[in-house]
């Protein structure tokens, strides 16, 4: 069961672009490189450079660098916010504040 999982998540962080950069370093941008830069491209409403960076990895191991990007981002600001993470999401999303189940 470990070996599946261990060959799972090798086959995610080694990942390779499909066609390499020109007129760049040849080194091959890992899972959360192209998280960042897909990222940051999505804030700055970049398409090339989203097109790009989606080109560097796999879309699996993309989503995977984007949902853990997106995980340590709500942590961060929630100890920043000193508020739960639940309600940070919430707010960054527009969201009401979720209702309570005692209700």
């Amino acid at each position: 069961m470990f070996s599946n999982l261990r060959t799972s998540f090798t086959r995610i962080f080694t990942s390779s672009r499909t066609e390499p950069k020109r007129g760049r370093d040849t080194r091959t941008p890992n899972l959360f490189e192209a998280a960042a830069a897909y990222v940051s491209a999505c804030a700055e409403d970049d398409q090339d450079r989203m097109d790009e960076a989606a080109t560097w990895v796999s879309p699996e191991a993309l989503s995977f660098g984007v949902r853990e990007l997106a995980c340590r981002a709500v942590i961060v600001l929630a100890r920043e916010r000193d508020e739960p993470p639940g309600r940070v999401a919430r707010t960054l999303l527009g969201l009401p504040a979720a209702r309570t189940m005692d209700a």
